[in-house]
């Protein structure tokens, strides 16, 4: 495979992680500076108890519904152990690289040093990809039809320029992901050949060449995805389906249950806190920097500072303290016992690694 375990140590360095996470307590430090006022200590103190606790719930059952996804989706080759192993390891990637790559680029790899075999690890990742980004394709829609413009930041948050941009950047971001899904799902389970062909043709475009070795391995990839996945139960697709659902919709309910926690939201105004997130997610995954790290502190009170006022930078440090830094934590006691374990043995024969990555190379012509 193109990850090995040098080339993994250096992604995980500890240079690579102290870095971002400096770099977001910064930003936060600062607008605390900017910010700050001594009554925000106590509305600190008088928080909601019971909508702190859903909080954690509700985070609580995002990583259950992680752990139980890849549990099934790898029919349980993974224990329970070993999925909470590796979706920590997923996390963990995800803070630690920027958003455009995403945890899914090692996902596979980990995966693989799991016992899993190498088309199966990717053929499973692929499918955690595709499901997720169904999940966005479906659900941008019905929450732009409920809460509609309001689902954008407010004109005095950004300038009509920046807002433009932003609305811009939505829709072709909504766009590419849609036509991305549409053609994996066609490549999985209807005409992998042919998209393979249509890979392989793309690659030969003068422009695109520079991307050619990409596009021949994610042909291949497509290929072998394919072959181990056309052939599942429908209990598999379903376990899978509602578990993405499950934690989805909890990863974007987190922060309206954190505002709730310290101001009255109405039903109406949680829909706009979920609206808002999706669209803040899509920025963040511009950011170059490991885990949007001072970006996704900057852009919080343009989505939803009007509903915090001047507490929204403890928010902020609140939010990513749960949904960054406590990941970043466990990946760094998780990932050097993993790295051991896993780069401590053969977990494979050498004639079983030489056969799949054979498959995994083989003529872009077939």
């Amino acid at each position: 495979m193109a990850l090995n375990e040098q080339k993994l140590q250096r992604q995980f360095s500890a240079r690579r992680i102290l870095l971002p996470a400096a770099l977001g307590l910064g930003v936060v430090g600062y607008m605390l500076y900017r910010s700050y006022e001594p009554e925000q200590v106590q509305t600190l103190l008088q928080a909601s108890l019971p909508w702190l606790g859903i909080t954690l719930l509700v985070l609580l059952i995002r990583d259950l519904g992680y752990i139980y996804r890849i549990h099934y989706i790898t029919d349980k080759v993974l224990s329970w152990k070993k999925s909470f192993r590796v979706i920590m390891l997923w996390e963990f990637a995800s803070c630690a690289l920027p958003s455009a790559v995403g945890g899914s680029t090692v996902a596979a790899f980990i995966l693989y040093k799991e016992n899993i075999p190498l088309g199966k690890s990717i053929a499973q990742v692929m499918v955690t990809v595709l499901l997720d980004n169904l999940y966005f394709v479906l659900a941008v829609p019905v929450v732009f039809l409920l809460a509609q413009e309001a689902a954008m930041p407010a004109l005095d948050a950004l300038t009509p320029t920046m807002r433009s941009s932003l609305e811009i950047a939505i829709i072709v971001s909504y766009v590419f992901v849609s036509l991305y899904a549409g053609l994996m799902s066609y490549a999985l389970f209807f005409n992998p050949k042919g998209i393979k062909r249509l890979l392989i043709r793309i690659s030969t475009v003068k422009f695109m060449k520079r991307w050619r070795l990409s596009l021949l391995n994610h042909a291949n990839e497509l290929l072998l995805a394919s072959r181990h996945m056309r052939n599942k139960s429908l209990s598999y697709w379903a376990r899978a389906s509602v578990s993405t659902f499950f934690v989805w919709t909890a990863r974007y309910t987190i922060i309206g249950c954190m505002i709730a926690a310290f101001t009255y939201l109405s039903a109406d105004e949680h829909l706009l806190v979920f609206a808002r997130n999706l669209v803040y997610k899509v920025i963040l995954m511009m950011s170059v920097t490991p885990g949007a790290a001072g970006f996704a502190e900057i852009a919080f009170p343009a989505f939803f500072g009007m509903f915090l006022g001047g507490f929204t930078t403890v928010i902020v440090l609140l939010y990513r303290l749960l949904t960054y830094y406590l990941y970043l934590v466990i990946g760094a006691i998780v990932f050097p016992r993993w790295a051991a374990y896993a780069f401590s043995k053969s977990n494979k024969s050498e004639k079983e690694k030489a056969t799949e990555e054979a498959v995994l190379t083989e003529n872009p012509s077939a």
